[in-house]
């Protein structure tokens, strides 16, 4: 019988909605073999999901997700089986924290010269233990009735070309390769439809990160089509990459998204870790 795996999961210790405790016990529920714990900027949640996986038989990777800008825009790159307790690894990390708080209270400026009632110490009341995200902010608007919907607050307020969005600062899709490489993991660019670049920028930009060192492409992913699918798996060949894939679960802040299933026919075969990570599971 075919085993599943899920390598692009959140919790609440970033932008997701479930603890990490609750995803071992949900994805032990959904039956999958493992799954990786890739939290934006952050890997606070792995020795809690690690201690629970151990009890429920269910394998948890540790990973993380950065997030870059590179051409204007946000990158992502997902790290796969990192050694979290490499020091030089967690000191780099500070660094790219420290970027995504000075983008932080500088949409909370953005917020406010908006007219939104918004400061600092009440989003750290409201989120006090998450890295926040855009995601954070949306909620946030979202509580506090200046908009209907998280898809709303991204439109109005919080989207790449909406008026309170602000990059990220010095943090490329590069340096997040050589940190997750630093720490002795897997670099995948993750999501790669999602940048809504043209398909000669796309491969210019796979070609770019794999001369960086890039590891893999997120091919199988939940807003995929099955074309989508197809091409993403072409490109990583046609660059010698290896094919990773996930759901991007956040729990209820993106509430059509299901773990290891996605949309609903989303299946990462085990195979695709194995082969990523070297392992046999």
């Amino acid at each position: 019988m075919p085993e599943f795996v899920d390598l692009h999961v959140h919790s609440t210790c970033s932008d997701g909605t479930y603890s990490p405790s609750e995803l071992v016990q949900y994805a032990a529920q959904k039956g999958l073999k493992a799954f990786a714990l890739t939290d934006h900027d952050t890997t606070d949640g792995i020795p809690e999901a690690v201690e629970e996986g151990r009890h429920l038989g269910v394998r948890v990777i540790p990973g993380i997700e950065l997030s870059t800008n590179y051409w204007g825009k946000d990158i992502h790159i997902v790290g796969l089986g990192i050694d979290i307790g490499d020091y030089h690894f967690q000191n780099e990390l500070k660094r790219f924290q420290n970027s995504r708080d000075i983008r932080n209270l500088k949409m909370i400026t953005k917020l406010q010269e908006a007219g939104i009632g918004i400061s600092y110490d009440s989003m750290k009341a409201a989120f006090s233990d998450a890295v926040w995200t855009r995601a954070h902010f949306a909620r946030y608007l979202l509580e506090h009735k200046y908009v209907r919907s998280m898809p709303e607050a991204f439109d109005r307020y919080l989207g790449d070309y909406a008026p309170c969005f602000v990059p990220r600062e010095k943090v490329t899709p590069f340096q997040a390769i050589h940190l997750i490489h630093q720490g002795k993991g897997a670099a995948v660019l993750a999501h790669p439809l999602l940048y809504h670049l043209s398909d000669a920028n796309l491969e210019k930009l796979v070609t770019e990160l794999k001369h960086a060192g890039l590891d893999a492409l997120e091919a199988i992913y939940s807003t995929n089509r099955w074309v989508d699918e197809t091409n993403m798996t072409h490109l990583a060949k046609r660059h010698c990459l290896k094919i990773s894939g996930g759901s991007d679960f956040h729990g209820s802040n993106k509430p059509d998204i299901d773990l290891g299933t996605g949309k609903g026919n989303l299946k990462i075969p085990l195979e695709l870790l194995e082969n990523m990570l070297n392992i046999k599971l």
